[in-house]
């Protein structure tokens, strides 16, 4: 027995050959960490409890059978991130470049089947080559059973994938079909086909970080939902990511100690233009709401006319959908509504509340929207939110016009309270373009066109660019004023906690993709 257990150990001691014997901090920022030290520097320290640790491939073709190392090029768990606990893998670069093989993906697949008994997020550390091709289908099949296995885990566990090497081929979808994908800078590449194949079937040069690259994909193609500048930043970004999460989708995500006070905040009052087509940042208007320095943006670089992100308002994770006036006048195009649908679609799904700070003057016009589905892709926004039965408030600060009115979480959409400022503008259309069509004879016929215009103008400015019509309609609950803004979403919010939709029976419904 006793040589039994000697014999573990040494097994054990090459397993965890390269990890960290010392505990990595935050000194070790510029340092590009082993999978072991990504692991030991993200869990709660002591927490670690490896799965699969003596596991070896079971390839005996192309010299194989004499390469065998403890674990197969990936680390596999569970542990704690402050007090939670999480299930992860790290994928070894330094084992077969970190390849993935048949037993490789059953141990992925193991921790991933717990994860979803359990009801725990679900944590990937990719940095892998890609498939083991001395395995040939056998490697090709463990990738697809680690797909099948996301789409089951989908909406019931929180999954995030943190690209920290390479990522290539296959490997990629698995992280596309994860809820949150962060890219480490200058480290991290993720592509279909690589540069040389690239090269070889369009002529085209371009290098990995052009082609699939954090920046590239975290403005470009919106693959990354963040990125961040080393392997410390970016497990520390996982961290607070999580801390807006809840387990699992059958519970809220935890709230924190919140006495209310007064909570006016008089900056919002000075926010909104008198100019109507001068631009202001929203994200000013985000930070008068939400508790300070909690506001956790998704997205940032990319589709950057509409702003989604996490915040706590009154001690509660919401989340948070917003137009941005200084990209495009904050307009609705395909970028912005496939990225905000996807993100109200995630918090319905893990119950986070929905705030809506809209100012909207439509969809964008162009051909180019046109031949791209602007149509189709304004319509996932819209089922989202159709679809969303977490509690759901809108704030108009300033313009509400045509279709988009209605996209962006329109009383008769589904949502729950719906407020507008003073300055809210709504209506089908600008007072101008709306002035030129209804009253184009009387225009035509007056002698001064342009005094005439500007008086119809502002004749039908008065009737409608406000947002008193609506509320009549009992579409907009109430008129706020921005200063009380905080104050009154914090007491929406707290009314609605325990909100209950029974939908339709159905096996699922079929969203616009």
């Amino acid at each position: 027995m006793e040589s039994k257990i000697k014999q573990l150990n040494e097994k054990l001691s090459q397993a965890y050959l390269g990890g960290g014997e010392k505990r990595i901090t935050k000194q070790h920022d510029n340092k590009k960490l082993t999978a072991r030290e990504r692991i030991d520097y993200f869990l709660d320290e002591g927490s670690f409890e490896e799965i699969g640790a003596l596991v070896t491939h079971r390839t005996k073709d192309f010299g194989m059978a004499d390469q065998q190392f403890y674990g197969d090029g990936v680390v596999t768990g569970y542990g704690t991130v402050h007090s939670r606990l999480v299930y992860v893998f790290a994928q070894d670069f330094t084992v077969f470049g970190g390849s993935l093989s048949e037993t490789h993906a059953e141990k992925i697949c193991k921790i991933m089947d717990l994860a979803v008994k359990v009801g725990a997020p679900l944590i990937g550390l990719n940095d892998s080559g890609g498939a083991r091709i001395q395995e040939g289908v056998r490697s090709l099949g463990g990738y697809a059973d680690i797909f099948y296995r996301n789409v089951q885990a989908s909406g019931v566990i929180p999954q995030i994938s943190a690209i920290m090497g390479p990522c290539a081929g296959g490997a990629v979808y698995s992280p596309a079909m994860t809820d949150f994908t962060l890219m480490v800078e200058n480290t991290s590449y993720m592509f279909v086909t690589g540069p040389n194949v690239v090269k070889t079937v369009t002529n085209e040069t371009v290098t990995s970080e052009e082609l699939g690259g954090a920046s590239t994909h975290a403005s470009k193609s919106g693959v990354a939902h963040k990125t961040s500048a080393n392997d410390i930043a970016c497990l520390e970004d996982i961290k607070a990511l999580l801390s807006y999460l809840p387990q699992n989708n059958t519970e809220a995500p935890k709230s924190i100690p919140f006495e209310l006070k007064h909570e006016v905040r008089e900056q919002l009052e000075h926010i909104i233009p008198d100019n109507a087509n001068k631009p202001y940042d929203m994200h000013d208007v985000i930070s008068g709401i939400i508790d300070t320095n909690s506001f956790y943006e998704i997205h940032k670089d990319h589709a950057e006319n509409i702003i989604v992100g996490f915040a706590r308002l009154g001690g509660r994770s919401i989340g948070i959908v917003a137009n941005q006036p200084m990209f495009l006048a904050g307009v609705l195009d395909v970028n912005s509504s496939k990225k905000a649908a996807r993100f109200v679609r995630f918090c319905d799904s893990f119950n986070i509340p929905l705030l809506v700070l809209e100012d909207v003057p439509g969809f964008l016009p162009g051909t180019d929207q046109e031949w791209n589905g602007i149509i189709v892709h304004g319509a996932k926004l819209l089922y989202a939110f159709s679809e969303a039965t977490v509690p759901r408030v809108t704030v108009i600060t300033r313009k509400a016009y045509g279709g988009a009115y209605d996209v962006m979480n329109s009383k008769h959409i589904g949502a729950d309270m719906n407020f507008a400022w003073p300055s809210a503008e709504i209506a089908v259309m600008g007072a101008k373009g709306a002035a030129e069509i209804i009253f184009r004879k009387e225009i035509k016929e007056a002698e001064d066109h342009e005094t005439k215009l500007k008086e119809k103008e502002a004749e039908y400015a008065e009737k409608f660019a406000n947002p008193y019509s609506a509320t009549e309609r009992g579409f907009i609950d109430e008129v706020i004023l921005p200063q009380d803004t905080r104050r009154k979403l914090i007491k929406a919010f707290a009314m609605l906690q325990d909100k209950k939709v029974d939908g339709p029976k159905r096996k699922h419904g079929n969203i616009p993709l």
